[in-house]
């Protein structure tokens, strides 16, 4: 007996699943990538010295770059179509974004650890540890165009939002660096925590909170009067630090306390503590600093979190050990990197469910996001 097929009821089937599929493709897409432009995650991976390129539109590798020796600071430029990082042996790369190729190697001395950029993108400046000095490097020409000292064996570099100054981390002898963003000269330098680690700016540049990698303390630095306001004492060792839009509250993950701490910037008082997870150890901020994504590194997932209330949300599993993590432009997805799988995470904010596993290098890291 023939099987008469209904082409009218084919059509319909084939007509309502490229419906479907367009759909659950917009769903995904970012709502603000109009067509023709690009989102990117870049994602350095430490143990072979290269950069995965993964297409955060079509949720899939694009390439794989070799940048040099454990990549760090990959940090993608406000203005350019660039990514810049730092590698191990002693350089400042620039890759190209449109076309996956590094540009540029800039010697900037031995074992740089922190790079930042100029609030208009016209200068990168660099925390060279071994040679304790600040580079300045012209972003258009990819020259280097000044030198400055810092303390001994400076750990992370920060441009106020003013453009004014440079704050810089000492971890040898435990002291903050103030320095003229243009000229390099020394402004200050003032004793803080054991071992200073990040830093956070206010909006208004007035002040600055430096993390210690030794004790449970955040140093508060007053920037204009380059003097030390406070070694504030925390409940556990601070993982990172996370600044709301409005500089009024600083949020800092604990994988000792195993929860979010979070500091009066105002008052320099240590206010909330939220019991979250069992290793928080990075985090990332909407920008209406409604919500904070906190990856807990031991519990593989990430953990949304309301700050108005101080609520935790239902945990999104993403892996075995997830850390950095970042907000796409628009706040439309989450990637997460996972050191011990070897992957990233992409996770729809909206509904804050798993969208799909992507691979990279071994051992990732840094993570930069990029539109172009």
């Amino acid at each position: 007996m023939k099987i008469r097929l209904n082409y009218r009821v084919v059509a319909l089937v084939v007509i309502l699943g490229a419906l479907a599929i367009r759909q659950v493709a917009l769903e995904i897409r970012p709502s603000f990538l109009r067509p023709g432009l690009h989102l990117f995650a870049y994602v350095g991976n430490t143990a072979d010295g290269t950069l995965s390129a993964i297409d955060l539109v079509k949720l899939s590798p694009a390439a794989t770059i070799p940048v040099g020796p454990e990549p760090a600071a990959v940090r993608a430029h406000p203005t350019r179509k660039e990514i810049w990082g730092l590698s191990s042996g002693g350089y400042a790369w620039v890759l190209d974004a449109p076309t996956n190729q590094v540009v540029a190697r800039i010697p900037v001395g031995a074992a740089p650890s922190s790079l930042d950029f100029s609030p208009d993108g016209s200068r990168a400046y660099v925390a060279a540890s071994g040679a304790n000095a600040v580079i300045a490097i012209d972003c258009a020409t990819r020259e280097i165009i000044g030198r400055g000292r810092t303390g001994r064996k400076p750990s992370a570099i920060r441009v106020s939002p003013d453009g004014k100054i440079l704050v810089v981390s000492n971890r040898d002898d435990a002291t903050v660096s103030i320095l003229d963003a243009n000229s390099l000269a020394v402004r200050g330098v003032v004793s803080a925590a054991p071992d200073p680690e990040q830093i956070v700016i206010l909006p208004d540049s007035s002040k600055a909170f430096v993390m210690s990698g030794a004790r449970d303390e955040v140093s508060a630095v007053d920037l204009r009067t380059a003097a030390l306001l406070a070694n504030l004492g925390l409940d556990g060792k601070p993982n990172a630090l996370l600044l709301k839009p409005d500089g009024g509250e600083l949020y800092i993950p604990s994988t000792s306390a195993h929860g979010l701490l979070v500091i009066n910037t105002q008052t320099n008082e240590v206010g909330d503590f939220s019991l979250l997870g069992m290793s928080p150890a990075a985090a990332t901020l909407t920008t209406d600093a409604q919500t904070l994504y906190v990856s807990d590194a031991a519990g593989g997932r990430v953990i949304p979190v309301a700050i108005a209330v101080r609520k935790a949300g239902p945990a999104i599993s993403v892996g075995q050990a997830p850390r950095a993590c970042q907000l796409t432009p628009g706040g439309d997805m989450l990637v997460v990197v996972d050191t011990a799988s070897d992957e990233i995470a992409v996770i729809r904010a909206q509904t804050s469910s798993l969208i799909t596993l992507v691979p990279t290098g071994s051992h990732p890291r840094d993570l930069a996001i990029k539109e172009f």
